[in-house]
């Protein structure tokens, strides 16, 4: 039986993957057959492939439009030259979204709930994976606890329940029981002055975000002054050049999927 990699190790994994994943990118775009796609996966182990496909999936952005993602084909399964559809808005998120089961949300278990809320790592399908991260937050519990408690990357737990409360909204429903933090949460001015000065000192929302259990959007507008403006500490004059979390992070998010499916 193989041994389990830690997350260390997974991140080591899936960057020595990136430049095989460039090959395989520029094969399949026109550089190369079948024959040369083959021979790059024949010369992996499993471990390899399985970092690969990660890695290969990390490099789609899933709210792309499809016929932007799949517009480069222009010939077939046969061979015959067709017409790219580059007028299909359709996401490729939204077609991920098709392939959910009925099993996703089917039946809540709150003993499986409250086992993984106590650290225990329980596998949790999405509908009890929502109501795990809403309940964590009443129990006090930050986003990052319970990335910890999932075992992924910073910012998945986050990222997770935005995209549920978002595609709640579309349907004109809320999750049940859902409040979110930063609706409520409110700061002493010590808190305050230490969010704008870590902040000055190259925190980037996110990262300040899952500190204190709030929206990157409630940071970026406490740093700069528009809430608490009674209040001390250096302010950010305007929108912050930082690179993005999820592109200092490449690497990491990359190898999320190997300890838990968001």
């Amino acid at each position: 039986m193989s041994r389990e990699l830690s997350m260390e190790e997974r991140g080591d994994l899936a960057e020595a993957m990136l430049p095989v994943a460039a090959n395989l990118a520029v094969l399949v775009h026109g550089d190369g057959g079948p024959e040369e796609v083959r021979d790059v996966l024949d010369g992996l182990d499993d471990a390899q492939r399985n970092a690969l496909i990660v890695v290969l999936a990390g490099l789609v952005d899933p709210d792309r439009p499809m016929g932007a993602v799949l517009g480069w084909l222009d010939f077939n399964e046969h061979g015959q030259q067709i017409v790219p559809n580059w007028d299909d808005r359709a996401t490729l998120r939204a077609v991920a979204d098709e392939t959910e089961s009925a099993d996703d949300w089917d039946g809540v278990d709150y003993v499986a709930i409250d086992r993984w809320l106590r650290g225990q790592r329980i596998t949790l399908n999405r509908a009890e994976r929502v109501a795990a991260i809403l309940e964590g937050l009443r129990r006090g519990l930050t986003y990052r606890d319970m990335d910890q408690l999932a075992g992924v990357r910073p910012g998945s737990t986050y990222q997770f329940i935005s995209r549920e409360r978002k595609a709640a909204a579309a349907r004109g429903e809320q999750l049940p029981g859902d409040v979110p933090p930063e609706t409520s949460r409110k700061f002493t001015e010590p808190e305050v002055v230490d969010m704008r000065e870590r902040s000055a000192g190259g925190a980037t929302d996110l990262e300040l975000a899952l500190a204190f259990g709030v929206a990157p959007q409630t940071v970026e507008r406490i740093v700069r002054g528009l809430h608490y403006p009674a209040f001390g500490g250096p302010l950010r004059a305007k929108k912050s050049g930082q690179p993005s979390e999820s592109s200092r992070v490449l690497f990491n998010g990359a190898t999320a999927g190997f300890a838990i499916a968001s």
